[in-house]
């Protein structure tokens, strides 16, 4: 078939798996896409693993998510969430989207692609955020309230002092998990 990966690339990516037991296949698959400069997929490797038995049971207690949010929004520009998306460009390197959304209407506000993922990033694109939805020129007595997960760019000392200049308040889930 034209889409079948050939025997020594499926060999290999066996023989990486055996070697890194530990890696998750999505994990495999960038390690073997960037060592080998061969693209397999997350799900390639998944059923490679899987018909040569070597896909376990996870090794974490599944939490069951709420149905609701707990703080839920009830208007536009009450909460805004932000987060990284990351790529990797072959031949060139990583980039970072960072984005801003309104929880209430689940609009994208304000994004910037940026080749790292810092504070000042973070705070850059809140700044297009604000200017976007008029809260940066508009007399309001409650900012909106910032949304993240726990990465070190939203855990930082600049993006707490910069929210705190501007009156807003953080809060923060638990980040979603690549098991």
């Amino acid at each position: 078939m034209w889409n079948r990966i050939p025997a020594d690339i499926h060999d290999q990516i066996i023989e990486l798996a055996l070697d890194q037991s530990e890696l998750s296949p999505w994990e495999l698959a960038v390690r073997f896409t960037d060592e080998q400069r061969y693209f397999v997929s997350e799900a390639t490797v998944y059923r490679l693993l899987k018909a040569h038995d070597l896909i376990t049971s996870p090794a974490y207690v599944v939490i069951k998510a709420a149905d609701r949010f707990h703080t839920q929004t009830t208007r536009p520009n009450e909460m805004c969430q932000t987060d990284f998306t990351y790529f990797k460009i072959i031949g060139w390197g990583w980039m970072y989207l960072s984005t801003v959304l309104d929880d209430f209407s689940r609009y994208i506000i304000a994004w910037k692609l940026c080749s790292t993922m810092r504070a000042e990033d973070v705070t850059d694109t809140l700044d297009l955020a604000l200017v976007a939805s008029g809260c940066a020129s508009a007399n309001v007595h409650h900012k909106p309230r910032l949304l993240s997960d726990n990465g070190p760019c939203y855990i930082a000392g600049e993006l707490a002092e910069w929210l705190g200049d501007r009156r807003m308040k953080h809060v923060r889930g638990a980040p979603a998990s690549n098991a």
